[in-house]
């Protein structure tokens, strides 16, 4: 790989290949995610660090400027997203497949050993994880869920499956949790939310905002993945971790 041809690789790489676009990239086995491709991290100091072009400072002091001193409904809105579509990450424990908003979630990596912490005997907590040199609470969202291990094999995406360890991060706040099947990142409208089923356990229940369905290329049938209460299940792993 050359600088010179990093520019146009920066502009269709993941958009095109990658998770964004058609998934045809042959490193998205290996590394399940953009983010986690050495690639994307290149591509990422090569923005950071390009040169600024002319005025741009220039321009952006002039919008901040008349920004602060008067409300000009001619301006244009930058950075509002849309409230109406959800983009999110699906993933399976057990036979269940959920969801979290896909702002959440920071890397994925490879099963790795758990350090059990001594004295602690909580189901939630399982322990400490070493990620890129870090060390993160590593928990369980089957035992916070009450997902039990079936006898009867799941539904998967592909003939081998590989499960993974998630690392989640909100307000400073990172936990990482092992699934068993990692699908990436999916949207759907906001209006295609269903109430949450009674059949469901009450602890996923009361963790989940809504149900929708969703159908993977090559899918047989759709699924009915439950989309998680991200906020809520932040502050109890911060109450149920101590």
């Amino acid at each position: 790989m050359t600088t010179t041809s990093l520019p146009s690789q920066v502009e269709r790489c993941w958009n095109v290949i990658g998770i964004e676009g058609d998934r045809s990239c042959s490193q998205l086995s290996t590394h399940a995610h953009c983010r986690n491709c050495p690639f994307y991290s290149v591509a990422g100091r090569y923005l950071l660090e390009r040169t600024t072009p002319e005025q741009y400072r220039h321009e952006w002091t002039q919008l901040i400027a008349e920004s602060k001193t008067e409300k000009n409904p001619q301006m244009p809105t930058y950075g509002v997203a849309t409230t109406e579509t959800l983009t999110v990450v699906i993933f399976r424990l057990q036979r269940e497949w959920l969801a979290l908003p896909a702002q959440v979630f920071k890397e994925t990596t490879f099963p790795t050993v758990i350090h059990t912490l001594p004295h602690r005997h909580n189901q939630v907590l399982r322990g400490l994880i070493n990620i890129r040199g870090e060390l993160l609470l590593c928990v369980s969202l089957n035992h916070l869920l009450n997902i039990h291990k079936s006898d009867t094999p799941p539904q998967v995406l592909t003939p081998v499956v590989h499960s993974r360890m998630v690392v989640i991060e909100k307000a400073g706040n990172a936990w990482v949790f092992p699934v068993d099947e990692l699908d990436g990142i999916h949207r759907f409208h906001r209006r295609e939310l269903r109430d949450a089923s009674r059949n469901m356990t009450q602890a996923t229940q009361t963790y989940t905002k809504g149900l929708f369905s969703w159908q993977k290329a090559n899918f047989q049938s759709s699924q009915t993945v439950s989309y998680l209460d991200d906020e809520l299940l932040f502050t109890t792993l911060a109450r149920k971790a101590q």
